[in-house]
């Protein structure tokens, strides 16, 4: 049974900008094995995170670290969470959240589907 389902997109020139502009930034959103990629890949996976958060309704006061996408075997985008994610995808009854990620014409988009049992 399907618990939530969450979309972002976001503008790839501004979020180059903003995190040239603000050093800290690219630190406080991602996970220590996210910071090396480059900004279009870390432009997918902010979306994926706020794309988690919209699935499941609210914020659950998770943390930017405790939401961490990472590639499967495959290479296939997956999270790995943590913390207060993790705990709210228990309180929800989530047993799955379903990623997929794109870059294309100037902007990230991902799409989460979070499911469970009825």
């Amino acid at each position: 049974m399907i618990k939530g389902i969450g979309v972002d997109i976001v503008d790839l020139a501004r979020f180059e900008r903003q995190i040239a502009r603000t050093p800290g930034l690219v630190a406080r959103l991602f996970a220590e094995s996210e910071r090396e990629l480059r900004p279009h890949s870390l432009a997918a996976r902010f979306a994926a995170k706020e794309a988690l958060i919209k699935a499941l309704g609210d914020s659950f006061e998770v943390t930017w670290h405790d939401l961490e996408v990472i590639n499967d075997a495959g290479g296939n985008p997956e999270f790995r969470l943590h913390g207060k994610a993790l705990e709210a995808l228990r309180t929800r009854g989530i047993t799955s959240v379903h990623l997929s990620m794109t870059h294309d014409a100037g902007v990230a988009c991902a799409f989460v589907v979070a499911e469970g049992e009825s």
